[in-house]
């Protein structure tokens, strides 16, 4: 019998699966603020959590959810991370992302909480987090963009524009002797940097990295007005 690829069809199905979300912080009538910080390429959440412990001590609570696709970073054993997405089968990852975000959202009522929602993606955790508030709506206060930019298909994909987050604060966050970011990020930042007020840029000195000092700094301007 011969086979071809004119008789191969590709099925997707929507299943059940486990996903992994770490907490620091208490959530109760005290808390100040809720963060949802979405990890980078190959990390996994119960190291990226602890990142955010200076926020934590402040009276903030935060949710670090795992990225669903896990796999080894060297070979075949070994340490594990996670990744939000590749460039196979995209789509249904960004629309995997933005229903996990939103069971997130749903499972600690935080619309029911009243407390303002501050959301932070790192490196590859950026798009993913840009891409949620897009599609969704959701009502947040700051949107913080560490080691990354705003994702270029959000002007197609999801009809995005800055000026629907002109009343909110806006923070790019990077280390300026990152090896991952090009030229071409600090250009398009400084573009947006000038073009929008509520954009505000925070550069340190370090890598691609959560920088404590940094994360000092930036809770200092949370506070500030828009």
């Amino acid at each position: 019998m011969n086979f071809s690829f004119q008789n191969m069809q590709t099925h997707h199905l929507s299943i059940e699966k486990t996903a992994k979300v770490c907490t620091v912080g208490d959530l109760n009538k005290d808390t100040k603020a809720i963060w949802i910080v979405c990890h980078g390429y190959g990390q996994l959440a119960q190291f990226f959590a602890p990142k955010f412990s200076l926020l934590a001590s402040e009276g903030h609570f935060i949710i670090a959810p795992e990225a669903l696709s896990r796999f080894y970073l060297q070979g075949f054993s070994g340490r594990v991370g996670a990744a939000w997405m590749s460039r196979e089968e995209r789509d249904c990852d960004i629309e995997d992302n933005i229903n996990y975000l939103n069971t997130i959202y749903a499972h600690f009522d935080i619309e029911a909480q009243s407390k303002p929602l501050n959301v932070l993606g790192f490196s590859q955790g950026v798009a993913t987090a840009c891409r949620w508030l897009a599609q969704t709506k959701i009502s947040f206060q700051n949107l913080v963009l560490w080691a990354g930019i705003f994702p270029p298909d959000m002007n197609t994909d999801f009809e995005f524009s800055m000026d629907s987050f002109e009343d909110k604060k806006v923070f790019i966050v990077y280390g300026d002797n990152d090896p991952f970011l090009k030229v071409e990020h600090e250009e398009e930042v400084d573009r947006l940097s000038k073009k929008y007020k509520n954009i505000e840029v925070i550069r340190f000195s370090g890598k691609h990295e959560i920088s404590p000092a940094a994360m000092e700094i930036l809770l200092g301007k949370l506070a500030q007005p828009l």
